[in-house]
């Protein structure tokens, strides 16, 4: 197993989603991206993160850590019948081959 993989996996990580993502296209004005650049660079959060922050703040759109622990409990043991790691097939999905795929 590479090590640089292991440490990914034993090192604590920032956020994990335990949720499916819908990436989704916004505009905004100048100013608005400058406060929310400012913003990350304050708190070293993403400019994603920043937006479903204020999505929760204002429309009330959250989950309870107890659904978080359930979903958790559902995913735990899925990724047993695999041959590579999580680490590994991020860095392998990261390199760009299914962009050469899809031409």
């Amino acid at each position: 197993m590479n090590s640089e993989i292991g440490d990914l996996r034993t090192r604590p990580t920032r956020m994990m989603y335990t949720y499916i993502m819908q990436r989704t296209q916004i505009s905004l004005t100048a100013e608005e991206r400058r406060a929310l650049d400012a913003e990350t660079v304050r708190t070293g959060k993403s400019l994603s993160a920043l937006i479903r922050d204020a999505v929760e703040r204002v429309y009330g759109v959250s989950r309870s850590s107890a659904d978080d622990l359930d979903l958790m409990r559902q995913a735990f043991g899925t990724w047993t019948d695999r041959e590579e790691d999580g680490a590994a097939m991020v860095e392998r999905l990261r390199t760009g081959s299914r962009l050469s795929r899809a031409e």
